[in-house]
């Protein structure tokens, strides 16, 4: 086995587990590779080493005997929506139903959880911008940054994972009644140019498709300019009562 990854007890999705998109971020950057494809098969622990081991051209993180997390390299090409202006997104973040805590499945989430403070959590909270699309923007906290500043690659894939949630889930009042809470299943994530600490970046989500309980969508993350600087496809799978 190679050296153990650890999920730091602050980086939480639901209470008692991993945020999804940062313990996938953790496996991938063992690959190093330019896209990574990671899914998870148990919700990730926290403060608890997860041991690395390679099967059959899969990068595994286990928990014990079981498999939490497998990594593999892929190849992502999405057809993504032009980029937005800031305003905008910060419009959209501020109507967002994640800002509602009665709402929210999870409002301790690290990156989308209304209970979590500036600097502390991500605050990205996305909120509707035109049909099957959502936005919100990204402020990544030194915390997140190396000593130069530059964004950890975990942290990156955690702020495509929540807002990719934002234009397939259902949020609206009453939804908790209505059906489960849905859980990221798979993250594809390609990073093509380093983040830095107390920039703005705006976050795009948008709906690629629906089968039964699963839905996915794709995510996307640019500079306050335009640019692109990271893409990820998300899987979504809405738990059985």
């Amino acid at each position: 086995m190679s050296p153990a990854i650890q999920i730091p007890a602050r980086f939480n999705g639901p209470p008692d587990s991993g945020n999804g998109g940062y313990s996938a971020g953790l496996l991938a950057e063992v690959l190093d590779v330019p896209a990574a494809e990671v899914t998870l098969r148990l919700p990730p622990p926290l403060e608890r080493p997860l041991w690395i081991e390679e099967r059959d051209a899969v990068t595994v993180a286990l928990d014990g005997d079981d498999v939490v997390l497998e990594a593999r390299p892929t190849a992502l090409e999405l057809d993504i929506p032009d980029p937005i202006a800031l305003d905008d997104a910060l419009l959209a973040d501020a109507a967002s139903a994640y800002r509602d805590r009665d709402v929210h499945p999870f409002p301790t989430c690290v990156v989308c959880g209304p209970d979590r403070d500036a600097g502390d959590g991500f605050r990205m909270f996305p909120g509707p911008l035109g049909e099957d699309c959502c936005a919100t923007v990204f402020r990544p906290d030194a915390s997140l940054a190396d000593a130069s500043g530059e964004v950890a690659p975990a942290a990156v894939w955690a702020a495509l994972d929540c807002p990719s949630s934002g234009p397939v889930l259902d949020m609206s009042p009453g939804a908790a009644a209505r059906r489960a809470p849905s859980v990221l299943a798979r993250l594809a994530v390609r990073i093509d140019a380093p983040l830095h600490a107390g920039e703005d970046y705006v976050s795009v989500a948008w709906k690629l498709g629906e089968d039964g309980r699963k839905r996915s969508a794709g995510t996307a993350l640019f500079t306050a300019g335009g640019d692109l600087v990271a893409v990820g496809r998300a899987l979504w799978i809405e738990l059985r009562r």
